[in-house]
């Protein structure tokens, strides 16, 4: 019993620290939705996410040799080749999208027209949702696989499931509430989810052996990944103090 609670701490915080990534993406994505459905958004999303987390879970213990098994493989002369099966597609597909939805929102800063965003109209809320449980989904499924390795107790891995999904309700709320009284570090949270993009990239590609220019793509080191949002972070706060500085300067001029 003992064994099997110390097991269920560790794969809590294991899926704390996987989704923090996704965390992020909600927070961002869910203040497309009106104002005061946003906080419904979250929750309708994340708790649908967590059904069907939990769902993905058997199903996967049936179907983990055939996702692992290849599927397919490309080639093309010494330029690009690979093997890809159903594990390397799904993270490839999910660092694609978050790479595209995260470039997309920072040109749409880099263009910004305060008019224009007046006008905008709120996004379908029902869109979002579905966005959200997509996500979540794909942001899973390596937590997922952890589980799996972790433990076969179906009951142990479904605890943390759930509870993992309470806890990210609760710190959504906090984060999007944060994003909206400090809208500068928006920009942050969207190099952030560059980083997470490349990072699922690096890790389909060394999933599916893929070679450029009989270069092997090899994944993104976990502790690569922490020291670069830390960069992120550091410079964000540098440059905001220096911005500071900057006003104070001009306003005693």
């Amino acid at each position: 019993m003992i064994e099997s609670i110390g097991t269920l701490l560790m794969l809590i915080l294991l899926q704390a620290v996987l989704g923090f990534d996704n965390l992020l993406y909600i927070s961002l994505e869910s203040r497309r939705a009106p104002l005061e459905k946003q906080k419904m958004v979250r929750t309708v999303g994340i708790g649908l996410a967590i059904f069907l987390r939990i769902g993905l879970l058997f199903l996967l213990q049936f179907i983990i040799g055939m996702l692992k098994e290849p599927w397919f493989s490309l080639g093309f002369s010494n330029y690009f080749e690979g093997d890809f099966n159903g594990h390397s597609l799904i993270v490839l597909f999910g660092g694609i999208f978050i790479l595209w939805t995260a470039i997309n929102e920072i040109w749409h800063m880099m263009v910004f027209d305060p008019a224009e965003e007046l006008n905008k109209k709120p996004s379908n809320p029902l869109k979002i949702i579905g966005l959200i449980v997509f996500m979540n989904l794909l942001f899973s499924f390596d937590s997922i696989l952890g589980a799996m390795a972790l433990t076969d107790e179906f009951w142990i891995m479904a605890t943390a499931i759930v509870v993992s999904g309470i806890l990210m309700i609760w710190l959504a709320d906090g984060v999007s509430k944060f994003l909206q009284k400090n809208r500068m570090y928006e920009v942050l949270g969207l190099f952030v989810l560059l980083v997470v993009g490349i990072m699922l990239l690096t890790e389909g590609g060394e999933l599916a052996k893929i070679k450029v220019f009989n270069q092997d793509i090899k994944a993104m080191n976990t502790g690569t990944f922490y020291f670069v949002i830390a960069i992120l972070i550091l410079i964000d706060i540098v440059q905001g103090k220096y911005q500071k500085n900057l006003l104070k300067n001009r306003k005693t001029n």
